[in-house]
């Protein structure tokens, strides 16, 4: 076996080196073709690049150079090399032409293109483009919204992160517990915090001073370049506030629309829009010109709506909301134009003929659609007529106040008569209104109800009676006069119910009472109800006749159990969550109990993309999978608890997940391709639409990647979901140029994308709405040439094919001749006998 030691080690290192520099030398040499490099800037040494090798005719090498001798070829030994320093903020690119001479110097090889790209380093510093920045902001300017910029540059290659910035506030004096202002890191846009737009305040300091930082390298880089600079930033007072309350009379007669308030915005060229405040919202009968004047469309009436609040919002020219809403509120003040109004077309009292003078008959009950409290909606009553007058007229009495009707001269008689009709005036400080009143005579009541049974003994309940469900009847009776105060019954359960589980309806008819269930029955909270039942009138008894032990009976309601399934303590359970938790996070706990006592198992029925999971013991549910805003707005799943037991009785609840969105999507073309008209015009453009599936509502910021994209192109937004790209460069060709863009979205954080737009420099047809497109005539034929090129291939294959055969056929008939000599020997044939 071969062994290593030192020495035999030593040989193959040795002996790699050799082979790594020869594989280097050829790839650093080689013959003379078109070259492209690329080379680092800054370097002070001479550079070697390349050695090319030639053969006769060719004796040397020339180089025709655009480089001041900063790029030299040896002639005859052909090696290309930088002499000078190279800087790409300079020259990034050099175009030069290398030929190959004979021995008397004419040209017999190239010219060949060598082309040199110069590598930037990071050798440039971010630039501002003001030595010192100053702004404005109002008081409760809308937190995020940019009131300014700063804008820096780099003078690195724009395609590396060389020159790539970001944008920091290293300080803010004075200093406050929470920044009053952020940057965008990206746009150098500089915002007002929450903090800021709840704090600032221009009488307690109206100055601020922010340190900016610019670095490169996307300041991503401890060895990234820095450079500061002082914005000085003055806070105004804020002219953007809700004005004071607005009083309106109710169905005004002055003309409308009508100047009812005024709102301003800081600077004057906003506009303004309203939005109601109250859900469901409604057409506000309100309206706001651009001048911030407020009017009301149209008389109004307190009594349909008597308080108005709504929006008004302060806009910029692409139709963005400046900063929060301003409230306005409007109360319609109340006028008297309701009249009173009876409760109903005929009241009916009932009093017994031994009633005393004094005593309470009933109430006469009216309205009045004014302002309740106020003197619009005070009412007045008084009696203006008595039917019959005998035996005097005057027998009642009402009070102005109250509408209370009391007996008021003398004892009634149901032999002298039997009704009265009364009128009854009701007035307010404006209208009246006449309620007719009528007040039956009846016989006293001298009779008790008398229960048919004095116990009715047992009766059996399961206890998944529903609500409402008849479980007795019972009955009574009264000898007073049928179909009045003194004879109907009214029963009540006065012991043995402290929950009001049941509760008695009386029929007026026949004076039965039904026992019905007015609570749920729960067999393991209370299965025994022993019920005293007590029977009256809605008259009072005459003196002297007292309810005994006959108008009460008893009742023993037994509640059997009967096996129930668990019971969620919550119906349903809503839960607010961001799309882009961890995977894990706790969502919420579900709880349910089983009401014989047996444990609780949870688990979820058909959970779609299985997003959740849930701990089938304690009921926590969290989450399972990445969660996504763009499929499931609100996400919705079924919850069983089932309790185990023999029965494995189950419940199901509802979880609703509603996620919130987070800006985790970049933008995007919704179609990559667009066309302008060749020859290019300065004033025409070519839209295109951009999307983002984020619920922002969408604003984009649009940039050209690259100086030659921005010497040849200009975009421009035109809205919140369009751009057009406009030619700056009218002297383009005909042909498909991809255009590099970057777009961000207005989200936190801001998310951006790199695009390639398709710009079809074309010319067009048909009014210059689409591209000319030319297509090959079908119907063609070839020409000479080519068709002399088809028959010579075709017999080129046919005599292959021939000759194939033929050596076939001729190697065929030499085989036959060699066997059959053989075969034909007579010592063969002997031996074969």
């Amino acid at each position: 076996m071969f062994k290593l030691n030192g020495l035999n080690l030593l040989c193959l290192l040795s002996l790699h080196q050799v082979a790594c520099l020869l594989e280097e030398k050829s790839q650093l040499s080689g013959p003379l073709e078109n070259k492209v490099f690329y080379v680092e800037e800054g370097r002070t040494e001479p550079q070697y690049l390349y050695r090319f090798t030639f053969e006769p005719p060719t004796y040397s090498v020339s180089l025709i150079s655009e480089a001041d001798h900063l790029m030299e070829v040896t002639p005859k030994d052909g090696v290309l090399f930088v002499n000078g320093l190279l800087d790409w903020e300079k020259k990034p690119q050099y175009r030069l032409q290398l030929e190959g001479l004979d021995q008397y110097g004419k040209r017999v090889q190239g010219p060949y293109s060598i082309i040199i790209n110069v590598v930037d380093i990071n050798d440039n510093a971010p630039e501002f483009n003001k030595s010192a920045y100053s702004g404005e902001v109002r008081q409760h300017f809308r937190p995020g919204k940019p009131f300014m910029y700063v804008t820096a540059f780099d003078r690195d290659d724009p395609s590396t992160l060389h020159s790539e910035l970001s944008y920091s506030i290293l300080q803010q004096f004075p200093t406050t517990r929470e920044m009053y202002f952020q940057i965008d890191n990206v746009t150098g846009a500089i915002s007002t915090t929450d903090a800021g737009t709840k704090n600032l305040d221009p009488t307690v300091r109206n100055q601020f001073i922010l340190v900016v930082t610019a670095k490169d390298m996307a300041g991503q880089s401890i060895n990234s370049f820095a450079t500061n600079v002082d914005v000085k930033i003055t806070v105004l007072e804020n002219l953007w506030k809700s004005p004071p309350e607005v009083l309106l009379l109710e169905n005004s007669t002055m003309p409308h629309p009508m100047n009812i308030t005024h709102v301003q915005w800081n600077d004057p060229y906003a506009t303004y829009t309203i939005q109601p405040k109250e859900k469901p919202s409604f057409e506000v009968p309100f309206t706001v010109d651009q001048n911030g004047t407020v009017y009301v469309t149209k008389p109004l009436d307190r009594e349909e709506k008597d308080h108005y609040l709504f929006y008004i919002s302060a806009n910029d020219e692409e139709g963005d909301s400046l900063a929060e809403p301003v409230i306005v509120s409007v109360r319609v003040i109340d006028i008297n134009d309701n009249p009173p109004v009876c409760d109903k077309v005929l009241t009916k009292f009932e009093v017994q003929e031994n009633e005393d003078v004094g005593n309470l008959i009933g109430i006469v009950l009216a309205s009045d659609n004014d302002k309740k409290g106020s003197l619009n909606s005070r009412l007045q009553f008084s009696l203006l007529d008595q039917t019959p007058k005998i035996p005097q007229d005057n027998l009642f009495r009402i009070e102005s106040g109250t509408g209370a009707v009391h007996l008021f001269k003398s004892k009634l008689n149901r032999q002298v008569a039997e009704t009265y009709s009364l009128k009854v005036n009701v007035t307010d400080s404006v209208f009246s209104t006449i309620c007719d009143l009528q007040i039956q005579v009846i016989d006293i009541n001298d009779k008790i109800p008398i229960f048919e049974k004095s116990d009715y003994g047992t009766v059996i309940v399961a206890e998944d009676r529903k609500k409402g469900s008849l479980i007795f009847k019972i009955q009574a009776t009264d000898d007073d006069e049928p179909f009045t105060g003194s004879s109907q019954i009214i029963y009540t359960i006065t012991k043995g119910d402290p929950s009001n589980s049941f509760k008695i309806l009386t029929d007026p008819e026949t004076n039965i009472g039904s026992i019905i269930i007015n609570k749920g029955l729960d067999f393991e909270t209370n299965s025994v109800y022993n019920l005293t039942i007590n029977a009256t009138n809605p008259e009072p008894l005459v003196d002297g006749i007292k309810y005994n032990s006959s108008s009460s009976t008893f009742l023993l309601v037994l509640v059997i159990n009967v096996e129930e399934p668990p019971v969620f303590l919550h119906p349903s359970h809503i839960v607010m969550l961001y799309e882009n938790v961890t995977i894990g996070s706790n969502v919420t706990t579900i709880k349910a109990f089983d009401p014989e006592g047996y444990p609780i198992r949870y688990w979820l029925k058909n959970p779609d993309r299985n997003w959740l999971e849930i701990d089938p013991v304690n009921g926590h549910v969290y989450t399972a999978a990445p969660l996504d805003f763009e499929l499931y707005k609100s996400y919705i799943v079924d919850i069983v608890a089932t309790e185990q037991s023999e029965a494995f009785k189950s419940s199901v609840t509802q979880l609703i997940l509603h996620l919130l969105d987070v800006n985790d999507n970049p933008p995007y073309l919704v179609n990559e391709n667009v066309f302008l008209c060749h020859p290019l015009q300065k004033d025409k453009s070519a839209k295109f639409e951009v999307a983002d599936p984020d619920s922002e509502i969408p604003k984009f910021t649009y940039s050209l990647i690259g100086r030659e994209y921005e010497d040849n192109w200009i975009i421009s937004k035109v809205d919140d979901k369009h751009a057009s790209i406009t030619p700056r460069n009218l002297k383009l060709e005909q042909k498909v140029y991809e255009v590099p863009l970057k777009i961000s979205d207005n989200g936190r954080p801001p998310m951006e994308a790199v695009v390639n737009l398709k710009v079809d420099v074309c010319r067009c047809v048909d009014d210059n709405s689409r591209c000319f497109i030319e297509i090959e005539n079908p119907n063609s034929f070839p020409t000479v040439g080519a068709t002399i090129g088809i028959l010579v291939g075709v017999l080129v294959v046919i005599g292959v094919i021939l000759g194939l055969v033929f050596f076939h056929l001729d190697r065929k008939k030499k085989n036959e001749k060699n066997i059959t000599p053989i075969a034909i020997r007579s010592s063969e044939l002997d031996a074969l006998t």
